[in-house]
């Protein structure tokens, strides 16, 4: 896997995204901003997919990011959001909007979760949502950096993703493959990507960052097909 350089355009295609650009590139004390598009095995863009932006270590790094409470969904048998990027030792709140009963299931993802020993991770039940009457939650505070598998025993094809990260630059791409991170010291750095149809994350790719920089990254992932 290998990034690709490109002319850094699509955040900027309008006047005022022109006058950003020209502001950021005048200013000697801004930071850079990287766009990273990433793309599929069949050179789609790859939604879902987590961006890690490693600076050179000499480079100034401003603080983790501040622990939230972040809320994710069973509704329909899905998990919504189905990935969701959460800084280390936010509280993650499950609430079960479905009238049957759901169990959370959370593992390490990767080769991590195959070989996790029993009692890792955690385990939540909640019973059905009952017309007038508030829907059950449970929660978990997330200690670990690194991502989590999500899964309902009692439903075996309800699958979701946790990316819990100490890192001021780990960002999701959006439905068109694009993650956007500002306030990047320039640079050398490398990029990470993980993916949670990916069972090894590939090796990080060196890049060299500037005031505006855009990358395209191919990667050899074939996402699954998400349930409507």
């Amino acid at each position: 896997m290998s990034a690709r350089c490109r002319p850094f355009i699509r955040p900027f295609a309008r006047p005022l995204g022109w006058a950003l650009a020209c502001g950021l590139l005048s200013s000697a004390a801004a930071a850079a901003t990287l766009q990273v598009t990433v793309l599929a095995r069949d050179g789609t863009p790859l939604p879902d997919a987590v961006v890690i932006v490693e600076p050179d270590a000499t480079a100034q790094r401003p603080p983790a990011p501040t622990a939230v409470d972040t809320h994710i969904a069973q509704q329909k048998m899905q998990f919504v959001p189905a990935v969701s990027v959460i800084p280390l030792g936010s509280k993650v709140i499950f609430t079960n909007l479905d009238g049957w009963e759901h169990h959370v299931r959370g593992l390490p993802g990767g080769l991590a979760g195959l070989n996790a020993a029993p009692g890792s991770g955690f385990e939540l039940r909640m019973g059905g949502k009952i017309e007038g009457k508030p829907a059950e939650s449970g929660s978990v505070v997330l200690t670990q950096t690194g991502p989590l598998q999500l899964g309902c025993h009692i439903h075996g094809s309800m699958r979701g993703s946790i990316y819990v990260t100490d890192s001021p630059w780990a960002v999701k791409t959006d439905d068109q493959g694009v993650a956007m991170l500002p306030n990047l010291p320039e640079g050398a750095a490398k990029v990470r990507i993980w993916h949670a149809e990916q069972l090894i994350e590939a090796s990080p790719m060196p890049i060299t960052i500037k005031p505006l920089t855009a990358v395209d990254v191919p990667t050899r992932i074939t996402p699954r097909r998400r349930r409507s």
